[in-house]
């Protein structure tokens, strides 16, 4: 897989068939690239990619609540929700007006949350994705997901625009158990 080093590859289920990598442009950059790869024997083949952006501040290898930054590593991808009706999700889909963003936000950011897939960081997997148990506890941060864009940085998600997010939540599948492998260029290849 393209500039993922060894550290991360074997991080990688080897009963994975599906990565969504996700190429941070460096360290405190919110500017990303993410690639969904599928395997096809022993090789991973570039499925499709999209603009996207992550933590405001960019990334980091020990995420904290409130640090506005990205966790790096590798984690699966087992559910999937929104305030938006299923798109034809294969991941369990879990439709839910409480997903929405809060409404004090700026209004550039209310459909952030319309369709979200969960990145099992600090989370209770087979559970809705706005499930708030953190099993490593409160200080760690959680409800880290890929979802809609706004068109810059976020809290600690990933976002990627309405289309992307459409695609990945119909192709994702959960047979193929899927991955999201993450993070600043640097550290992916490390």
């Amino acid at each position: 897989m393209p500039g993922v080093g060894p550290r991360l590859l074997k991080r990688i289920p080897a009963n994975s068939r599906q990565v969504v990598a996700v190429y941070g442009e460096g360290r405190n950059s919110a500017d990303s690239t993410v690639v969904l790869y599928a395997k096809q024997g022993a090789t991973w083949q570039r499925v499709r990619s999209w603009p996207a952006h992550n933590g405001k501040k960019g990334w980091t290898l020990d995420h904290h609540e409130g640090d506005r930054r990205s966790p790096v590593g590798v984690f699966t991808l087992t559910d999937a929700g929104g305030v938006l009706k299923d798109p034809g999700a294969a991941l369990p889909y879990t439709q839910d007006a409480s997903i929405a963003a809060p409404h004090w936000w700026a209004r550039s950011h209310w459909h952030d949350f319309d369709y979200v897939i969960a990145i099992d960081y600090n989370r209770v997997k087979g559970t809705p994705p706005n499930n708030p148990t953190r099993p490593q506890g409160q200080a760690k941060g959680g409800s880290i997901w890929l979802h809609m864009d706004h068109g810059s940085g976020t809290s600690a998600c990933v976002s990627m625009s309405k289309q992307a997010m459409e695609y990945l939540l119909r192709t994702l599948d959960p047979e193929r158990r899927p991955v999201v492998v993450m993070g600043d260029k640097a550290d992916l290849a490390g």
